[in-house]
C-alpha cells in the first residue's frame, strides 16, 4: 500500500507500512508465539489475512484549521494540521464523502475547536459505513449545542448529494480534554442506526456501540468462533463484553440459550434489535451492566463463556471467578495479546486448545487473537 502521508512523515499511524506485508504477518505470528512462551497449545492455526487497503469501515477525524478553511485529519509531527480524507485505509465511498465534508462545514460556518485557545465548536467528525447496506452514519462532535442549527442548515444539501448517509447525529462533548465523545447524542435524522451483515447475521450499529473496524475479517473471526462453539455442543452460553452481539448471535441455533452482557446500553439496544430480527427473543437475554462486577455460584455458570474484552483485558477478579467455576469451555477474543497472557495466568485451570491470529489491523503492530480454552481434567 502506498501512502503519501506516511512517506512524507506526516502520519505514522501505520507504523509498519515500510515492512512487506507477508513479513508483517510473520512478525505478528512470532510475537504471539513468543508471548505464549512455554504455555502448552494443542494447535496453532495460521494467521487469517485480508485486504491491505480500503478495508476500514470507520473514520475518526479531528476537526482542525479555521471556519473558512476546515481540515479533517490529525495534527502532524510539528503541530500542523494534516488532511487525511484520502487515507488509503478507507473505502472509495468513504473517501468521497470525507473529501466533500470540509466544504459543507465551511459553508455552514462551523469553527473547528482550537485546544490552545479553548474556542471553536467542531471537535471531531465520525463516519461509519455498512458494506451490506452501502449506508453511512455521520456524527458531528460539538463543544456545545450552539452550532446544531448550522449543521441542520447544510443537512438537506448534504443528504441530497450523498443519499447513502442514512443516520446523522450531533454529539455534545463540552469537556476540554482529549475525549472523543460526550454523553448527549442528538439525532438529526429519523433513522438512528445502520445495519451490517456478517455471515447472514444482521448487526445494528448505533453511535456509541463498539463495532469491528475491519468488517470482512471480522466476519471470518465470528465464523471461526461459531465453529469452535458448535464443536463443543454447548447449550448454555454467556457472551461477556458482548458489544452489539456479534459473537453470541453467531453461535445461536436450536436449543441454545444465550446471555449477553455489555456495559454500554447503546450496544445492548443494538444486540436486542438483532435478536428480534433473527427471531431469537425467547432464547436470548442481553443485559447492560459491567461484566467485571459479575458474581455467580457454580450452579449458575453456563457450559461455555465467550469473552471479547477491551484492550485492558478481562481482569484478575473476573478471571479468578471463572477459573474457580466448572465452565468446560472458554472462547477468548483479544485485541491485546499482552493483556490476554495476563488473563491466562489467572485462568490456570484451563489449557489452550486452539490459537489463531486475525490481522484486523494491517500495517500496525496490532492484531486480534482467538483462543479456545478447555478446562483441565482433575488429576
Amino acid at each position: 500500500m502506498h501512502c503519501i502521508h506516511f512517506t512524507s512523515g506526516q502520519c505514522r499511524s501505520c507504523d509498519q507500512l515500510a515492512t512487506p506485508y507477508l513479513q508483517q504477518v510473520e512478525n505478528k505470528q512470532l510475537h504471539l508465539q513468543n508471548l505464549f512462551g512455554d504455555r502448552a497449545v494443542d494447535q496453532w492455526l495460521p494467521f487469517v489475512v485480508g485486504e491491505k487497503q480500503g478495508f476500514r469501515n470507520k473514520a475518526k477525524m479531528v476537526a482542525l484549521g479555521a471556519a473558512h478553511a476546515p481540515i479533517l485529519g490529525i495534527l502532524g509531527p510539528n503541530g500542523e494540521p494534516v488532511s487525511l480524507v484520502d487515507c488509503p485505509l478507507y473505502t472509495e465511498a468513504m473517501t468521497e464523502i470525507l473529501t466533500a465534508l470540509p466544504r459543507f462545514i465551511q459553508r455552514a460556518g462551523i469553527p473547528p475547536y482550537q485546544i490552545q485557545k479553548k474556542k471553536g465548536e467542531l471537535k471531531f467528525v465520525l463516519l461509519t459505513q455498512s458494506l451490506a447496506e452501502n449506508s453511512f452514519m455521520l456524527r458531528f462532535v460539538l463543544r456545545s449545542d450552539s452550532a446544531i442549527e448550522r449543521v441542520q442548515h447544510i443537512l438537506p444539501e448534504l443528504l441530497t448529494r450523498f443519499p447513502a448517509i442514512q443516520v446523522v447525529s450531533v454529539n455534545i462533548q463540552p469537556v476540554h480534554m482529549a475525549i472523543l465523545e460526550g454523553d448527549e447524542e442528538i439525532f438529526l435524522t429519523e433513522k438512528q442506526h445502520i445495519v451490517e451483515v456478517f455471515n447472514g447475521i444482521p448487526l445494528a450499529i448505533r453511535p456509541k456501540s463498539f463495532f469491528q473496524t475491519n468488517p470482512k475479517l471480522a466476519a471470518q473471526l465470528y465464523k471461526t468462533a461459531a465453529t469452535w462453539v458448535t464443536n463443543t455442543r454447548a447449550k448454555r452460553i454467556w457472551d461477556l463484553f458482548c458489544g452489539v452481539g456479534g459473537f453470541g448471535l453467531h453461535c445461536l441455533q436450536e436449543g441454545v440459550n444465550l446471555m449477553g452482557i455489555e456495559i454500554e446500553p447503546e450496544a445492548i439496544r443494538c444486540a436486542q434489535a438483532s435478536a428480534r430480527r433473527l427471531g431469537y427473543e425467547q432464547s436470548v437475554l442481553f443485559s447492560a451492566f459491567d461484566a467485571t462486577a459479575l458474581q455467580a455460584t457454580s450452579t449458575q455458570f453456563p457450559e461455555l463463556i465467550i469473552m471479547n474484552p477491551p484492550r485492558r483485558g478481562v481482569g484478575a477478579e473476573l478471571c479468578s471467578l471463572i477459573n474457580a467455576s466448572r465452565v468446560p469451555n472458554l472462547i477468548y477474543s483479544s485485541c491485546n495479546a499482552q493483556t490476554l497472557i495476563g488473563d491466562l495466568d489467572c485462568l490456570d485451570n484451563y489449557k489452550a486448545v486452539c490459537v489463531q491470529g486475525f490481522d484486523l489491523f494491517p500495517h500496525t503492530q496490532h492484531y486480534e487473537v482467538l483462543v479456545h480454552l478447555q478446562r483441565k481434567q482433575a488429576a
